[in-house]
């Protein structure tokens, strides 16, 4: 938890709140708690003088423009309508302004891109309000889960229900899924490799009221999310079932928010039998979420460190929800979603390569000379398949992947997205093959986590798990697990340094990292390199 208590004593940073309604009212009271709200703005003019004579020390503007231009204001808290957000965001990151938007970052995904860019480009901060991760509940669960208390997740179940608050600026998977949808991907540290969404639409034909979305994951992990403003109680809750432990978080419980549920299930006579065992109460503190994460921003503002959900984790969270959407259209036209050899303006495939019948590849996506797309595969959006290539059958290639030439990406491989594969690297899939010995009921799966680089002419020892943005070195042999952001050379492979996400190497002192090139920060730990 972030210790707020030295805000007072530190008043130099200054936040305007944009937007003081339904929602931005809480982040006026908590800046105001906090020491460091300067000016509220608003167009509603009687809101306003009723916050001025609740915070008579700071001040109440009607013009946007006006607070861009004010140099003595440091940062926005942006809390109005999500399809204004682009824009006011790009605005106050051009003004020079550091940034805190309310979730979702924008409303599409191509608009998300360049606010993230344009956040890195003028060395500003960027964060979108995802507030169950600065939930103490949340916290301790994740904790949990890395260190392996739930044993082997297997999925994960979440609602959020409500009657009431129903827009019509957005639809009720924009406005109450980007919750669960970033703790989701934040637990599991992946991305979802499948998308199936349905909705019903009942006051507004448009306008989705409920929502069921359906994930999948590389790792096998599959979510439920169900959302819906046309519920007769209000529900808040998450599930997450492990083979050794089940965990239910339940924000509407005011004493034991946190439960862990010790279930087991043995197999008797070839009958699975299930063992029900109490509920443990998890201590999880009762700090406010919301001022939690009012206070991380000022401290990212006063460090100048990312925030816990920056820009590229709304991002991640906006590109599940636009696929999201993308699927709720499809079902409600009827459309199936085109798989198969389908070149024109969706992907391209040279004549001289294959691709089977069932294969689903992703809009952008090359596949150059004599490669081989096999049965059941899927490749995701934007990526780059070089010369004579063999992809599957049934292998998950994210989304912006690039594999170099004479690369195999054998079944049992899932390559997340943005992986990177050298030029005649290699993946193998059976520990000990024989040639006049059948073995593919014995296939090991091998993990290549998002934004790894394998260097070419490495070899890749089946059942093993790549972490993010680790760098295999050229030639390296790799036969074990690689923590995140590890640097690993020879043969066999070992750990011989950390790299950033932008793939420069790392000093480290005293367990913490900062990139000379971009800046990030990282904390190493038992586990490997963390960003902070």
């Amino acid at each position: 938890m972030v210790d707020i208590s030295d805000h007072r004593a530190q008043p130099e940073i200054t936040v305007a709140v944009i937007g003081s309604g339904y929602w931005g009212k809480n982040l006026v009271r908590n800046f105001s708690q906090l020491g460091v709200l300067s000016a509220v703005c608003d167009s509603n003019v009687e809101l306003l003088q009723t916050l001025g004579k609740q915070y008579p020390q700071c001040r109440t503007i009607t013009s946007y423009a006006e607070v861009l231009g004010d140099k003595s204001i440091q940062a926005v808290a942006i809390s109005t309508p999500a399809e204004t957000h682009a824009t006011m965001v790009r605005e106050a990151l051009l003004a020079g302004k550091d940034v805190f938007v309310e979730k979702p970052l924008c409303l599409a995904v191509e608009q998300g891109e360049k606010l993230v860019a344009l956040a890195r480009e003028h060395g500003r901060i960027l964060m979108v309000g995802h507030l169950l991760w600065y939930h103490p509940a949340i916290l301790k669960l994740k904790e949990l889960i890395d260190g392996g208390e739930l044993g082997r997740i297997q999925y994960i179940y979440s609602n959020r229900l409500n009657l009431g608050k129903i827009r019509r600026e957005e639809n009720i998977l924009w406005s109450f899924a980007p919750h669960d949808i970033s703790v989701t991907l934040g637990l599991l540290g992946e991305t979802p490799h499948s998308v199936i969404a349905q909705g019903g639409n009942y006051l507004h034909e448009k306008i989705a009221d409920t929502t069921v979305t359906l994930l999948a994951f590389p790792s096998g992990v599959k979510a439920h999310i169900f959302v819906s403003w046309l519920h007769p109680f209000k529900e808040q809750k998450l599930i997450v079932v492990g083979d050794q432990k089940m965990a239910v978080f339940d924000d509407l419980e005011k004493k034991d928010k946190l439960l862990l549920y010790p279930h087991s299930i043995q197999w008797k006579g070839q009958v699975p039998i299930a063992n029900r065992a109490e509920a443990q109460s998890v201590d999880v503190g009762t700090e406010e979420p919301l001022k939690q994460e009012c206070a991380h921003f000022v401290e990212s503002v006063r460090t100048r460190r990312r925030p816990r959900t920056d820009g590229e984790e709304g991002l991640r969270v906006l590109s599940v929800l636009q696929r999201c959407q993308e699927a709720l259209e499809e079902r409600r036209s009827g459309n199936a979603r085109v798989t198969g050899r389908q070149t024109a303006s969706k992907w391209f495939a040279h004549e001289s390569a294959f691709v089977d019948e069932g294969v689903d590849i992703g809009e952008g996506t090359s596949i150059w000379h004599t490669s081989h797309i096999l049965k059941g595969s899927r490749i995701g959006k934007q990526c780059k398949i070089g010369q004579n290539v063999v992809v599957g059958p049934h292998v998950t290639v994210g989304d912006g992947v690039k594999i170099q030439n004479n690369v195999s990406v054998y079944e049992g491989v899932t390559l997340e997205d943005y992986v990177f594969c050298g030029p005649s690297m290699v993946f193998t899939n059976v520990f000990n093959p024989r040639s006049e010995i059948p073995r593919m009921n014995e296939l090991k799966q091998t993990l290549v986590k998002r934004g790894a680089t394998l260097g070419a002419n490495s070899t890749i020892v089946c059942g093993v798990t790549i972490g993010r943005y680790a760098f295999i070195g050229a030639g390296t042999v790799v036969t074990k697990d690689v923590p995140d952001h590890a640097l690993v050379v020879g043969n066999p492979g070992r750990v011989t340094g950390w790299v950033c996400q932008c793939g420069v190497k790392l000093s480290v002192k005293d367990k913490q990292a900062s990139c000379a090139t971009c800046g990030r920060q990282y904390l190493s730990g038992s586990a490997g390199m963390s960003a902070l």
